[in-house]
């Protein structure tokens, strides 16, 4: 199995691998492109990583940006995912079974899995008269307020023990 690592070891990352093995020739800006994406901990949108990728090679145009994106996806090596905000974000689409919870304040997508969930939703399905075959879980949230500090907490007390008040 190709592993991030894997990939590294011989020079190119998951992404590219992907992209060889559907066929596409790569040129340096569409290997520069998947590198960005190969190392991305976050979902980028194209104008970050156009950011990215331009500030590796300031010769790259935004539109090489769009039309590799485009077809990346077309060769389902990308998926597309819309978390509101007004822009397409991406990730690759062998990433593995998880889900996303959208911070609604910052943006920040937080992925995770939960067995729980998984379980649910194949029997929901089994309820409705289905079997499962795929699923995708957004969720989109608010982080809970930092609890209010109560009177006179981080105050230290004087040594007699007693409240200066």
């Amino acid at each position: 199995m190709d592993t991030p690592a894997s990939a590294d070891r011989e020079g190119i990352s998951r992404i590219e691998r992907l992209c060889i093995e559907r066929g596409l020739k790569m040129t340096g800006q569409r290997r520069l492109i998947a590198r960005v994406l190969s190392e991305s901990a976050d979902h980028p949108d194209v104008e970050e990583l156009y950011r990215r990728a331009h500030e590796r090679d300031s010769h790259i145009s935004i539109a090489t940006v769009y039309r590799t994106v485009r077809l990346l996806e077309e060769k389902g090596i990308l998926e597309r995912h819309d978390f509101g905000g007004g822009r397409a974000r991406y990730e690759p689409t062998e990433h593995g079974p998880h889900h996303h919870l959208i911070d609604v304040d910052t943006g920040k997508v937080i992925e995770f899995a939960d067995e729980r969930h998984e379980v649910l939703a194949r029997e929901i399905a089994a309820r409705l008269g289905f079997e499962l075959v795929d699923h995708r879980l957004e969720l989109f949230g608010r982080r809970f307020p930092d609890p209010a500090p109560e009177p006179g907490a981080g105050r230290r007390k004087p040594r007699n023990g007693r409240d200066p008040a």
